[in-house]
Parts: C-alpha cells; sequence; structure tokens
C-alpha cells in the first residue's frame, strides 16, 4: 500500500505546486465529497463516500486510485499501486524494445546512370527494403541536365516499378532544387524482416552443410585410396 506524502516531506511539492504531476491521485490525495467505486477484480461497487472507501482500501491492504477523475462522481479503484506501476514499466519497456525504429536510407542516382550502376543501386534499394528500411532516392540534376526533369522522373518510375515486391512508392516523385526526391517503404516491417532473417539462417545453415556434404565424402574416399 502506497503511503501519501505529508506536508514538508520530499514529494509534496509535486502534488502542492510547482510541478504538475502527472499520476493519478490516490488514498488521501483524492479530495472528493464521494466516488464511484471499483473493486480489485473490476466488479463495480457503486457511488461512496470517501471515507468508506478509504476504509475499504485500509482493510484491503490496498491503495485507493482515482482512475477517472473528470467522471461524476469520479471513479477510483481499489489496487495495489505500487505493483501496478512496476507492472506497468514492466510492459513498457518490453514494448520499447520490440518497437522496431524506423530507419530511411538514401540512394542518390544520375539521370543519365549507366546500366551497371543502376543494377548495383537497385540491389542497395532490394536489400534495404528486405531489411524493412524505408529507401529515399535521390535523382541529382546537374547542368542542362536541369532542364529535363522527366528524365529523372522515368528513372524513379523504372525504379519503382523494378522494386514493387519489395516496396511500395510512399512519397510520389517531388522536385526539391536540383533534384528529385521520392520515398520507398517497404511491404514488411522492420520486425517482421528480422523475423524472417531469423528464421531463414538455420535453413541457409543446413542448405550450405548439405552442399558440403559431397566434398566431404569425396576427400574422406581420397584419403582412403591413399592410404
Amino acid at each position: 500500500m502506497v503511503a501519501a506524502c505529508p506536508p514538508g516531506e520530499a514529494g509534496w511539492e509535486k502534488f502542492t505546486g510547482g510541478h504538475i504531476s502527472v499520476e493519478p491521485r490516490i488514498n488521501e490525495r483524492i479530495r472528493v465529497p464521494e466516488v464511484r467505486l471499483v473493486g480489485p477484480n473490476g466488479e463495480q461497487v457503486g457511488i461512496v463516500a470517501l471515507g468508506d472507501a478509504l476504509r475499504l482500501a485500509q482493510e484491503s491492504d490496498l491503495d485507493l486510485v482515482e482512475v477517472a477523475p473528470t467522471a461524476r462522481p469520479p471513479v477510483a479503484k481499489l489496487m495495489d499501486y505500487g505493483k501496478f506501476k512496476y507492472e506497468s514499466a514492466l510492459k513498457a519497456r518490453e514494448s520499447r524494445k520490440n518497437q522496431a525504429q524506423t530507419v530511411i536510407k538514401e540512394i542518390k542516382l544520375r539521370p543519365k546512370i549507366d546500366p551497371h550502376d543502376y543494377g548495383t543501386k537497385r540491389g542497395h534499394v532490394e536489400r534495404f527494403l528486405r531489411q524493412g528500411d524505408k529507401v529515399k532516392v535521390t535523382i541529382m540534376f546537374r547542368g542542362r541536365e536541369q532542364s529535363r526533369p522527366e528524365l529523372g522522373f522515368r528513372l524513379l518510375q523504372r525504379l519503382a516499378a523494378d522494386v514493387e515486391e519489395l516496396g511500395f512508392v510512399e512519397s510520389q516523385p517531388k522536385q526539391d532544387g536540383r533534384n528529385m526526391i521520392m520515398v520507398i517503404g517497404p511491404h514488411k516491417k522492420k520486425a517482421e524482416a528480422k523475423a524472417e532473417q531469423r528464421r531463414r539462417r538455420p535453413e541457409e545453415s543446413e542448405a550450405n552443410d548439405a552442399a558440403a556434404a559431397p566434398d566431404t565424402v569425396a576427400a574422406a574416399q581420397g584419403q582412403t585410396a591413399q592410404a
């Protein structure tokens, strides 16, 4: 059960001014004549006087937590607030751990890129999309190329079509000074891409072992023949 902070003790200023608390009011910090009480298992107790609600909390060795302060009357629940905060912090930490961060990779092209370089750049885009990353594709115009923006537009359309199985155009081509920019997003989220990579590793390892097996047998037979 969480004890209220009396005046003069550390943390009291959090509730009496200076700092705005984002935590709910609990126990003696609740300042209303009555509350709509909810039991520890979610059962509806009904509207009770604040004093009776606090007495029930004490008898149950629980806290009275104001969960809906704007309701009329406010809704309060009986719970172990310390345990609730601890479990909430664990869930938030786990959620942050599992949450994939969005990464934007960038590829730069020239309007008159040769086929070999285009193939290399396209390979990079495909790799980034498989990893679950977004790709910012930038066409850089120089000199007279700036008067032929359609060259860059057609190149971006070609690239989008070439990688459409892995990604989609999230931001359509647009002119930005001497550059033209397009953003391609992956069909798979980063977390899904990582999970698929983890699934593939054992399969690839087994395939490599299977491919190496004939060489191993041949080498062993050769050693037997020499003996």
